[in-house]
């Protein structure tokens, strides 16, 4: 691709590595552009729907006169796997902070999961994570939440469009998840858990689709800057 094709329009297909931000993820690429194919520096480059740095997976980042397009992309349905932990609850609902509360597990089984699975079909109302950016009287959740201070948090509607469990090995289940703009997984692990009598928290996620856009179509950050090295 030409810097004349960066300035008109791409969506970049990246696949973000753990604990990297979206923001970091963008900048790296903003850097790359800049430097290696001579993008003026103030350029438009942005991404469609943050992911968290502890979930890997899909992100599409628009250039140029696409960045007009973001909006768009991020009211697309998205697709999710990864991991729930039965049996314990933590604050941010998944690996940023320690179990808080451990809970029986004995009476679950594979009928009560699959049973408790349909509850989350169609539109739900969900509670988002107190660790999360939202923003509560200008400031972010997880901001009050790392403050130690208590807000209330309005429940938000949002739809569960397909909802599969792929693999159960009690503490852990798997799932695939197919879901509207502004679904948090965390609440959804949080739910879960919850609606079967039990806790559970979020120890593993991946953005695997987008729309029609797939996370085997994707390339990593620093594969696209090499491979940027190698068109110039």
């Amino acid at each position: 691709m030409t810097t004349e094709d960066f300035l008109n329009g791409q969506i970049l297909l990246i696949d973000k590595p753990l604990h990297f931000t979206s923001f970091q993820a963008v900048n790296k690429l903003k850097y790359a552009l800049i430097n290696k194919a001579g993008l003026p520096k103030k350029f438009k480059i942005g991404h469609a729907g943050t992911l968290d740095p502890l979930a890997s997976g899909l992100l599409l980042v628009c250039t140029g006169k696409f960045t007009k397009r973001i909006s768009e992309l991020q009211g697309q349905a998205k697709e999710y796997t990864g991991t729930f932990y039965i049996g314990a609850t933590t604050p941010s609902y998944d690996l940023e902070t320690e179990i808080d509360q451990t809970f029986e597990t004995s009476h679950i089984d594979e009928n009560l999961i699959h049973k408790t699975v349909k509850q989350f079909l169609g539109e739900i109302d969900q509670i988002p994570p107190v660790f999360s950016a939202i923003k509560k009287d200008g400031v972010r959740l997880y901001e009050h939440a790392r403050a130690g201070e208590t807000v209330e948090i309005a429940s938000r509607k949002t739809t569960i469009h397909e909802f599969e469990i792929t693999r159960i090995a009690l503490p852990e289940i798997d799932f695939r998840v197919v879901c509207s703009k502004g679904t948090y997984i965390r609440s959804l692990a949080y739910d879960f858990g919850k609606a079967m009598n039990s806790g559970s928290h979020l120890t593993a996620l991946r953005r695997t689709k987008i729309g029609d856009y797939n996370v085997e179509d994707a390339i990593d950050v620093t594969l696209f800057e090499q491979t940027l090295t190698a068109q110039i």
